[in-house]
């Protein structure tokens, strides 16, 4: 078998197994209470609040430093869009499977319309597993105790992103990826120049 019959063979069989994960995750493991509530979960605007607030605390306590920390916050989730969209969803043009003509007729959609765009990776999952990588690094003399909590969140947010219908399982585990090692470039920047941030000194 050529090497490209043989790559294409490997994707075909992880898009099925990627796509019957979906299907249970989408149809087969659901309730009421999940219905109603992860569609917010994978809302943006559900948690802008919380990064406003976030932000604010970093400036009005730390001055210098909580503007750096800020700014760097900022810059992580820059990178984990830039390369999400231009590096993997340009590069793969994974249709999404809310999109995909020859999928979106088993999708359980519960979003008012299907995201635009392409599928692989989810920027949402990448944004917040850089988030919660970033903090967790950064504010680890805080934090060490409760560091699963901001995974706990981060799974939630790219587990919403499958079971309201806009992504893949393979979507958000490499989004996920993606945010981590964004999360861990940028903290170790911070750490670098300022070193971490403890609440209780």
């Amino acid at each position: 078998m050529p090497q490209a019959e043989w790559y294409l063979s490997i994707w075909q069989q992880i898009d099925a197994l990627d796509k019957r994960l979906f299907l249970q995750l989408n149809s087969g493991w659901t309730n009421a209470f999940f219905d109603s509530i992860l569609p917010y979960f994978r809302d943006p605007s559900f948690w802008a609040p919380l990064y406003l607030l976030m932000i604010s605390f970093m400036l009005l306590n730390f001055g210098k430093k909580g503007f750096l920390w800020s700014i760097t916050l900022l810059c992580t989730l820059a990178i984990t869009d830039l390369v999400g969209h231009r590096v993997f969803k340009e590069g793969f043009e994974r249709l999404r499977p809310c999109s995909d003509p020859d999928f979106f007729r088993y999708v359980r959609l519960l979003v008012k319309q299907c995201s635009g765009g392409y599928s692989f990776t989810s920027n949402h999952a990448a944004n917040h597993f850089g988030i919660a990588t970033f903090v967790s690094v950064t504010m680890y003399p805080t934090f060490k105790k409760w560091i699963y909590l901001f995974y706990a969140w981060a799974f939630f947010v790219g587990y919403a992103q499958i079971y309201v219908g806009v992504h893949y399982p393979l979507d958000v585990l490499g989004g996920g990826l993606l945010g981590i090692m964004a999360g861990l470039l940028t903290a170790t920047i911070f750490t670098s120049k300022a070193g971490t941030i403890n609440l209780a000194a």
